[in-house]
Formats: structure tokens, sequence, C-alpha cells
């Protein structure tokens, strides 16, 4: 399925006042109403930031897609049926794309370094932790994160162009669209989440290329400016940071390189319950007009519908997520009927606009490692893809229209996919992280150190949390556990953290003894010993609080099904005709 997307840059920690429905951090909401197609807040034509880099995402995806077919031997019997045309032109597809991915030689060799030579690259992460890392399944598998980035540069003419907001020109770009694409270890299901722009947290401390070190922020700041505390790097920080998720890849894509994707990728059909113009007299929105029901969408029509913000359910962010998961899906179907990239010509024009449009990490800088890639996420069946997005409430006072993570939903979702729980409910040859085949020391001589970690950016830390598990531990035998008092700062889960190898063992005793799953024992350089943060969500008394029975999606997350070919936006009536 997928191919790749994404590329990077963002501006500052700059704040922007968002209500629902109303201006958000984004230039995307910029009033000036330049001249591009569709120059508005959401549109092509104004700063929608987010809209811009969803597009990415999707269009990154497209290009994994259509990389997707490996020639076989071609049989020479005259005795053997026939291909079906369908299967031959697949085959002559995969021909030409092995000449331009593998050829080795000549033109063929030459044309491959010139495709190296488009794509940009950038450091995986710019943050100063380790993230940590995979745990294999019984068949020695390992899942796959890729961080879809879509930028709302202004900083060429096809930019501008399509970007509007003339005041923006030659600004920090942000990080308008942020996506996580998780595909299982045994490649049965992809799990979408995406963040909403306008998401407030705290930022970690993040090194740029050139040096230059950005603090980590004391107050909550919009997540689509993790893009100009140096880069994409950042942003691939700024979601460790949140979910505890190890990234492996990030793709981040500009508005123009989605025109051209959608372009070679070809027309993708979208659904509409009723007529929508998304442009107000105020000059907002992406200059989407469509009428009553589905039309093929392709090039700048592309970008519109996933930059509409105004004119989709309550002209929020969170509806113009839905857009873009409808869009994702319908060009995943697309792409996989086998028609869209049957002409060789139109394959090689789609590895010429991906492999410019893009900014992926120095592990994905080479058109094969791209196509591998894309061979992934071809393993996993349309009806085994759930989109979603991340729970999340609206703030107030100050922050009112923005929105914070959902407290419970938020973090559920979090740990699904780092447990490699499939979204869909449905199961999977997952496994749960096995206990090490190291030994541990006999519990008492295990010293422990606690902290209380439950601080949120609402609620202080909850009064003698540290104390209650560490008189739990000395229960179950740990006599070597302390309290550590000093530290408070807050942690969005529980973790039990160790410094080496040896004493991996020890951390899992620790974790067995209080329930806590194996998932959440982490090697860390940022300890010298076993410590236990004890996070935000065991604030409450008792055991921890492991969920019981089969694991479920949060109906928070709005998720939608791949296969769901019925899916229509609902049009905003202010923005209809």
């Amino acid at each position: 399925m997928g191919g790749p997307v994404g590329r990077s840059s963002t501006p500052g920690e700059r704040t922007r006042s968002r209500v629902r429905g109303a201006d958000r951090l984004g230039r995307d909401e910029s009033p000036h109403e330049g001249g591009g197609p569709g120059d508005d807040g959401d549109g092509p034509g104004g700063r929608e930031a987010s809209g811009g880099r969803e597009s990415s995402g999707d269009g990154r995806r497209a290009a994994k897609d259509g990389r997707g077919h490996k020639a076989g031997a071609r049989g020479r019997s005259n005795r053997r049926a026939p291909k079906s045309a369908k299967r031959r032109v697949l085959r002559w597809s995969a021909s030409v794309l092995a000449v331009l991915i593998l050829g080795t030689g000549g033109a063929g060799y030459l044309y491959y370094e010139h495709l190296n030579g488009n794509i940009k690259k950038e450091d995986l992460t710019l943050g100063d932790k380790q993230m940590a890392d995979h745990k294999a399944n019984s068949a020695g598998q390992t899942p796959l994160n890729i961080l879809l980035i879509g930028s709302d540069a202004r900083d060429s003419k096809a930019n501008q162009k399509l970007g509007g907001a003339k005041e923006t020109f030659g600004a920090p770009p942000l990080a308008d669209v942020q996506m996580l694409l998780h595909i299982s270890a045994d490649r049965s299901n992809l799990s979408v989440i995406s963040m909403p722009r306008d998401t407030m947290l705290k930022m970690p401390k993040c090194t740029a290329p050139d040096g230059e070190v950005f603090a980590a922020s004391t107050v909550d700041v919009q997540t689509n400016a993790s893009l100009g505390r140096g880069g994409p790097g950042c942003t691939v920080a700024t979601w460790y940071e949140l979910t505890g998720i190890r990234i492996d890849h990030f793709m981040m894509i500009d508005f123009a390189g989605v025109v051209s994707m959608a372009d070679a990728i070809g027309g993708v059909p979208v659904c509409v319950d009723a007529n929508i113009n998304s442009r107000g007299r105020d000059g907002k929105g992406s200059g989407l007009k469509l009428e009553k029901g589905t039309t093929s969408v392709k090039g700048e029509q592309a970008l519109q519908w996933l930059r509409t913000r105004y004119g989709f359910e309550d002209n929020t962010d969170l509806g113009r997520a839905k857009a873009q998961h409808q869009y994702m899906n319908s060009m995943v179907r697309e792409l996989r009927k086998g028609t869209k990239l049957s002409d060789p010509a139109k394959l090689m024009n789609l590895a010429e606009a991906a492999t410019e449009a893009l900014t992926v990490d120095k592990g994905l800088d080479t058109v094969k490692k791209l196509y591998d890639l894309a061979e992934e996420f071809k393993k996993v069946p349309t009806k085994r893809i759930t989109m979603s997005t991340m729970p999340n409430v609206y703030g107030t006072g100050t922050n009112n229209g923005r929105v914070y993570p959902k407290a419970g939903d938020a973090e559920q979702l979090f740990r699904m996919v780092r447990d490699d729980i499939p979204l869909d409910g449905k199961a999977s040859k997952r496994k749960k992280p096995e206990a090490t085949k190291d030994p541990s020391a006999p519990v008492g001589e295990i010293a422990v150190a606690v902290r209380n970690g439950t601080a949120t950016d609402a609620l202080g830390p909850a009064s003698g949390r540290a104390s209650d598990v560490a008189d739990q531990l000395k229960d179950a035998g740990f006599a070597k556990t302390t309290v550590d008092p000093g530290d408070v700062t807050g942690a969005a889960r529980t973790a039990i953290l160790y410094p080496s190898a040896d004493l991996e063992g020890d951390a899992q005793a620790v974790a067995k003894a209080l329930g806590v799953p194996l998932s959440q024992v982490k090697k860390s350089t940022d300890v010298s010993g076993i410590s236990l943060a004890v996070g935000a969500d065991w604030r409450e008394d008792g055991t921890y609080p492991v969920s019981k029975g089969k694991e479920k999606t949060p109906e928070s997350a709005g998720a939608l099904n791949g296969d769901d070919e019925k899916a229509c936006m609902k049009v905003n009536p202010n923005y209809t005709w």
C-alpha cells in the first residue's frame, strides 16, 4: 500500500488563538487573500497549514502503493493458459519499476542515481532521549512506525502560489499535518493516528543539525511548532515524548509536492453529503467547490480537499482529519485496483514526483529503501487498515478552541500501538513482550527508586503515590526500595527504567510484582539503577490499572476502516451552495 510522504520544516513556538470553528494556530488561517488558487485560510490559498501536511501524508502513501509489484518469471510454453491482460500489465509495470530501482548499469543506473539525488534527507530525531527498542514477536518480526509530516512551507514560488498568505512568505514552516502509521509486526494490519495540529503539549529539548539548541518548553506549545525547532527530527522527538511510541522513519511533504504526487497518482474519489464551497465572505476556506455526491479529485483540487477546514463538520481541524482519512483510504483502494499505474510512463512520473516531493530520514535515503518500505505496506489488506484521530478535549481560557489529549482515551490508543494491538479489534499474530532469559537477582537484593510522576498539565502530583507504590514493593519482598522525593516531573504513563542489560531481569521482576506490562520496562541512559516512575495513569490507590479483557479502540478516536466505501464528509451548512 502506501508510499513516501512528507517533508520537513516549521516555525517557532508562537501561539495562535483558536476557537472552535474560528482561526487556529496555523498560517493557513490567514485572512490574506493572496493570489493562488483557493488562497484562503484552509485551502491552497490561505495558510491552513494542517491541510497541507495531511495531503502530504496521502501523497506519500500513494507513492509507496505505486511501487508495489514484483516481477515473476514469465512462462514461455504455448501450452500454458494465457495471462490476463491485467496480469500482463502489472508484470510489465513491475519490470519497468525494477529497472528504475535496481538498474545496475548504463542509463538505468544513471536514472536510479538521479532519483536518489532528488530525495532530501534529515536526521531522524533531534531529541536527547534514546527511543526504546522494538520487541520482536514469536516469529522474530517487529512493527514499523512511520511519522508522516505535512509542511506548510512558503519557501518556493510554487508553495507561495498554493499557500497564499503573502505575509507568511519566508517564515519558518509548521508541521501542520502529523500522522503516525503503525504497521503491525506480522504485517496483518495498519493503524493510523492523526494528531490535530493545534494540540497543546510540552516540547522536548531539540538540538538542530547546525548545533542550535532549543530548550524544553516550560509551557504548553502548539504541536505544529515542533518543525521550527530544528526540523522534522524535533517533530519526531515530540511524538516520542508524548506517546512513548518508537518511531522508525519519517516522511515529509509540502504543498507543491502534494499537488505533483496527486497528479501522478490520478483521480481519487471523495464524497460530500451536500454541495460545498469552502470560501467564506471573510476569504477563509480552501476554495474547494464540489457538488453533492462522489467526485474524483487530483492535483490542486486534491490539495484543496486535504486542506479544507471551513466547510467540513464544525469547521475545525478534527473534521479536516476525517476528510484526509477518507482520501487516504480511497487512494489506497484505487491504487490496489491495479489500474492507476498500468502505464510505465505514469509509473516513472510518480517515481520522479515522489522523490522530488519528499524529505525523509537518512534510513530512507534511496529509492530502493522506499520501495522496500512500500512492499511492507502492501502486505496489509485494505480491510485491516484503521484510521483514527488522537482522542482530545477542547481547552479553555486563553487556549479556548485548541485541544489537549483526552485523559485515559489518548493513552489507551497510544498503548495499543506501543503493544502492537490492532485498532480494528481483530486478532493478529502478535505476541506480548517476553521476559528476558536472564534471571533476576533475589527480590530482596534488588534496589528500586520510586518517584511520583503523576502530575499532569491540569493536576499537580497525587499526594503520597510514590510512598504507596514503594510499600507495595516492600510487601512483595523488595526490601531495598526507596522513595525519590525530589523529582516530581510528570509522566503520562508508569515506566520502569534500567541502565544496562544485566539489570533487565531485575526491572522485569519489579514489573511483574506490580502488574505493570513488560512493554513499559525500558532501557534508559538517564538512570543509574532501576527507577520506577509512577505515572498519571496510576493516580489512584490500589493495583496498577491494566485494562481487563479485550482491548478496544476508544470511540473518541473516530476509527474509519480502509474498506469503508460509504464514508462521506458532512458539509457545514454555512459553506454550501
